[in-house]
């Protein structure tokens, strides 16, 4: 189920309509749309492990929450594995949510990994770029951590446009 909230500037872009008599209908349309945003929750998804949405539309981007490598049926309850078995289940999560927001892994722009230890890195992208297009591989920062939530070992968010 979408929890959806929209925000949207409509007083500043009549505000500019009426300044600019001549801007174009679709135009003022296009800016109309990517400025909406929808704060999206799930019930298909992985159970969320604090107070955030599974992601956020605004405009044609999709704003993924970090998913960690916690099974379904539970929040707090991390697979049990290496980092191979975390980051599989957090990409299984992160397809979950993508699926759920009609988005997938075709669309994944950029992704931000946070690593709680380092000698995981090689480890870690084997799994993580299995599930890419090798040709088609987003944008990526990672990040070593001191901790993260749930006693995690891995933790991806993504952008993906929609």
């Amino acid at each position: 189920m979408k929890t959806i909230k929209k925000h949207i500037l409509m007083e500043y872009l009549i505000e500019i309509k009426n300044y600019h008599k001549n801007v174009n209908i679709a135009e003022y349309k296009y800016w109309t749309k990517i400025m909406e945003i929808e704060h999206l929750t799930f019930s298909n998804a992985p159970e969320r492990v604090g107070p955030f949405s599974h992601a956020v539309k605004a405009g044609n981007f999709l704003f993924v929450t970090g998913q960690m490598p916690t099974q379904k049926n539970g929040k707090k309850k991390l697979v049990v594995g290496g980092i191979e078995i975390q980051t599989k289940q957090v990409m299984e999560n992160l397809r979950d949510v993508l699926k759920e927001a009609d988005s997938d892994f075709d669309k994944v722009i950029f992704a931000r990994v946070y690593l709680l230890n380092f000698q995981d890195f090689e480890k870690m992208n084997t799994v993580y770029e299995s599930y890419f297009n090798k040709n088609k591989l987003p944008a990526r920062t990672c990040i070593g951590v001191t901790g993260l939530a749930v006693g995690a070992s891995v933790e991806i968010d993504l952008i993906a446009a929609t």
